[in-house]
């Protein structure tokens, strides 16, 4: 765990001008900088970079935070990966309060591999590209596909040349181990020959392409050759642009069709996804994103004006993948082919989106004509029909019921059964809410059931047969609740820290903020949160992370749950949220927290609090706007409106009647 202060001096000492240059341009403009929002479409620089806060914030569509935060926002980090992030573009190590020196002495090591592997995967993606640029063949076939030389460059497209050792003219030592471990460069021994038979290896004898041997040591007697040979080859990057994989196509005939690199200590095909990196700003653009099947669709979508789409890499739709397309978007949209083989893969998914399937999320799903791909479908009917499909994709809630139908007779008693005992496993996954109500309500009216009937029967069945309903968040690789990628929880849940709001109290911390304070609050009165306004609650919701992700679970939990006490929202808020390590730092430094003065209404200190939280974020806005220098009527007003508001906040406030 990072400890708190840490993090504190960490993002007091960044450098936010820095970390958000790396990714947009920006220009002086007075004591700030300006440029175009990365986060919405724009022509006009309306987003502003303050040295002297380290703050960003976009006049256009809102956005704001400190450099942690636009780590998150850019790139789909979480909070603990950002602050990593953060810390090693500065050079700072990261101190870890939980680890031993041995642990801590694997993770350098881990790192280190890490950060090599990726040095081999980079010079080899540039090798490639040089190569497609001489490639007649390989040019002809993408130009054949529809796709341009800029669409090409900005997906780093290259081509791996036929020969079993093309790239030991790019590596000094073509035996080093780690060329294997990167998953360039197959190793066969001999005792593989002996036991497998004849393989697609290189041949035993006969002159090496470059000179020599065919046989290239890697061990005694072993045999290396290059992985991808004669394909087009298109890189895999993570959200930072990073490659750390690659596909390779191969063309018209051959087999297998995509070859995908082996998983290393960079990939692993159940998390990544293929055109994230590149697809970032234009999910934030059209607000949602299309996850299709293969690479060749995300790169024809993108150049038909679809730049929003992803792929997954030759596996079903994971956990893992859904996690990290709801950090860049509430909408997603999966689009399969109509046969049999698309019916299962969207069936897959499915089951991957219901735990992350809350009231705020939209999942659907886009069936095309057998005959059709994305690319096709595009080319054949233009781009608004395109669109249009979209728009008509069934919502999951559709979509499940038509799952659980199959093969149902719904005319029958027995029919009926059949489908809720389909349906049961698949709703009680959804998190508590009204979606999941709903969705009770019509499985209960197709089954022939009164709704209440159906719930206590499932919630009877659910005790009896398999004992409490695991966590509502699926764990990411590493999480102490479970495992990685198995949709359910089988370790234990976050416990309450030792000192709690019912022991002795502390003194404040003197780095208390308001947004602490507000948060220790309602930890403490919950019933307070159900009567505040909804603008208050999104108020609270847009605070950088995790803040806001507090709020927004702690609305989650009151709102299907009622009230709760302090120690049941401290053990159920971590499992509301993906980054539940932040919450758990979050929820660590709140429970010693006593801001609030004992004999003070709740009430009143809270409504307090939300006044300065709002006056404070309106002097912000205030500031920016004058040092910007924007002197259009539109800035004009928007000055108005914040100084009368500004002025309303300061006025003093009637005593309240006893």
């Amino acid at each position: 765990m990072i400890p708190q202060p840490f993090i504190h001096d960490l993002i007091a000492r960044a450098d936010i001008v820095e970390v958000v240059g790396r990714s947009v341009q920006l220009k002086k403009a007075g004591i700030n900088y300006k440029g175009l929002c990365p986060f919405h479409g724009e022509k006009t620089p309306s987003f502003i970079v303050s040295p002297s806060r380290q703050t960003y914030h976009c006049f256009g569509c809102g956005a704001h935070g400190n450099a942690v935060g636009f780590l998150m926002e850019h790139t789909g980090l979480g909070f603990i990966e950002a602050v990593r992030e953060l810390a090693q573009s500065m050079g700072v190590a990261v101190p870890e309060d939980e680890q031993s020196p041995q642990e801590r002495e694997r993770a350098a090591q881990a790192r280190e591999q890490q950060a090599t592997l990726g040095e081999l995967l980079a010079k080899a993606a540039a090798h490639w590209r040089r190569q497609l640029k001489d490639s007649t063949k390989a040019i002809d076939y993408l130009k054949g596909r529809g796709l341009t030389g800029e669409i090409a460059a900005r997906f780093g497209l290259g081509y791996a040349p036929p020969g079993w050792h093309g790239l030991a003219s790019v590596f000094g030592r073509y035996d080093d181990p780690q060329l294997v471990e990167a998953g360039l460069v197959i190793e066969k021994q001999p005792d593989d020959e002996a036991a497998s038979g004849p393989s697609a290896g290189p041949p035993q004898a006969g002159p090496h392409p470059l000179g020599g041997s065919a046989d290239v040591p890697g061990g005694r007697g072993a045999r290396r050759y290059d992985r991808f040979r004669d394909r087009v080859m298109f890189p895999i990057r993570n959200p930072k642009g990073a490659v750390i994989g690659f596909g390779g196509r191969v063309f018209d005939g051959g087999e297998p069709k995509y070859l995908n690199s082996p998983e290393t200590p960079l990939f692993v095909k159940g998390r990544e996804l293929y055109g994230l990196f590149e697809a970032r700003s234009a999910i934030r653009e059209r607000g949602y994103v299309l996850v299709t099947e293969g690479y060749m669709d995300v790169v024809a979508l993108a150049q038909l004006g679809f730049a929003n789409a992803v792929a997954t890499l030759g596996t079903a739709c994971t956990a893992e993948h859904v996690q990290k397309l709801v950090r860049f978007t509430d909408q997603v949209v999966f689009s399969f082919d109509g046969d049999a083989a698309g019916r299962r893969a969207a069936g897959r998914a499915m089951e991957a989106v219901l735990p992350h399937a809350t009231d705020t999320r939209s999942f659907r799903f886009l069936f095309l004509p057998a005959e059709h791909d994305p690319d096709s479908y595009i080319r054949a009917h233009g781009p608004a029909a395109f669109d249009g499909c979209v728009t008509a994709a069934l919502p999951l809630s559709s979509q499940l019921i038509e799952a659980v139908q199959e093969g149902c007779d719904l005319t029958s008693p027995e029919g009926r059964a059949k489908m809720l005992a389909a349906a049961k496993p698949l709703v009680l996954q959804l998190p508590d809410g009204l979606l999941r109500e709903q969705l009770l309500q019509q499985l209960a009216q197709l089954g022939g059931l009164e709704t209440d009937v159906l719930r206590r029967h499932w919630a009877v069945a659910s005790a009896g047969a398999s004992g409490p309903r695991p966590s509502r968040s699926t764990p990411e690789a590493g999480d102490p609740r479970g495992h990685a990628g198995s949709g359910t929880t089988t370790g234990r849940r976050w416990q309450r820290p030792a000192a709690g709001f019912d022991t002795p109290r502390r003194a404040p911390p003197r780095t208390a903020t308001l947004l602490d304070r507000t948060a220790a609050l309602l930890l403490q009165h919950a019933e307070l949160f159900l009567h505040m306004p909804a603008t208050q609650h999104e108020a609270l919701a847009q605070h950088p992370a995790p803040y806001g992700d507090f709020f927004a679970a702690l609305e989650r939990l009151l709102h299907d749950q009622g009230p709760l006490p302090c120690a049941t929202l401290l053990a159920d808020l971590p499992a509301q949220v993906h980054d539940d390590a932040a919450m758990r730092l979050l929820l660590e430094r709140l429970v010693h927290l006593h801001e609030i003065d004992s004999e003070a209404d709740p009430a009143i200190e809270l409504a307090t609090l939300l006044d300065r939280l709002q006056l404070q974020a309106v002097e912000d806005e205030i500031k920016l706007l004058i040092e910007s220098g924007d002197l259009s009527d539109t800035a004009a007003q928007r000055r108005n409106e914040l100084f009368g508001l500004r002025a309303q906040l300061k006025a003093p406030k009637p005593e309240p009647a006893r």
